[in-house]
């Protein structure tokens, strides 16, 4: 994501202040103050466990962030909190291609059709690369979370292994690691008569990095904390 986004910035005339990569095939192998005083903007793809002690060094530098980073729910509304105390810019979001965010207003119409056609059952499934960390994807949860929203039956997400029937209420999601596969997301839609299925497949990162660099570009003069269904109204009007 680091590559493809500095591919990115500089196709659209921006330079780059530093790279962070803790493998070290960046300019730096740890974040820090001095570092992100040297930068107008911050694009961050890391791991969960770093998300909130860098959320205080960009907000104690005021330099807007874009963070891609997940599997940090837990600590959102403290991450928020800290923004905004600070009167900082952040923007977080699970996904940023603008396909995914187009699969993600198809899911909330067809979950709200549903609701008038409920021989309808709904499911999730994701498929991604073996050398993914999380299951399952941030993608497939946003995914799910829209349909739980826009569903009158839905009301609870099952991601784990199920040996039982599931119950009505309950929305299965499915994860398959394997491959080299950058994200494939589906939501089926099944009848007795027939089945509908809308489907999202990454064929490289470069619309993750492409989007990500827009919603820096649409950050640079906002102040407070944004998620990136924000950026994507505005963008697509969805």
């Amino acid at each position: 994501m680091g590559r493809e986004i500095e591919k990115i910035l500089l196709d659209r005339g921006h330079s780059i202040a530093g790279r962070v990569d803790p493998s070290g095939s960046g300019d730096y192998t740890k974040l820090s103050s001095e570092i992100v005083a040297k930068a107008d903007m911050v694009i961050e793809f890391a791991l969960p466990a770093s998300v909130r002690e860098n959320a205080e060094l960009y907000c104690a530098a005021g330099v807007p962030a874009v963070v891609g980073t997940t599997g940090w729910d837990d600590r959102r509304e403290e991450v928020c909190r800290l923004v905004e105390k600070a009167g900082g810019s952040y923007l977080w979001g699970s996904n940023f291609s603008i396909g995914a965010h187009i699969l993600f207003i198809l899911t909330e119409k067809a979950a709200s059709l549903m609701n008038a056609a409920d021989n309808y059952d709904i499911m999730v499934n994701e498929y991604h690369h073996k050398l993914k960390k999380d299951s399952p994807s941030g993608t497939a949860l946003t995914i799910a979370e829209k349909i739980i929203s826009n569903s009158a039956l839905k009301t609870d997400i099952v991601t784990d292994r199920l040996d039982r029937a599931i119950k009505p209420n309950e929305l299965h999601v499915g994860s398959v690691r394997g491959g080299s596969i950058p994200g494939t997301h589906s939501v089926l839609l099944d009848s007795d008569a027939d089945s509908i299925e809308i489907i999202h497949t990454a064929r490289n990162r470069s619309g993750f990095a492409y989007g990500a660099v827009l919603a820096a570009e649409w950050l640079k003069d906002k102040n407070g904390f944004f998620r990136v269904e924000d950026f994507i109204s505005e963008t697509l009007g969805g």
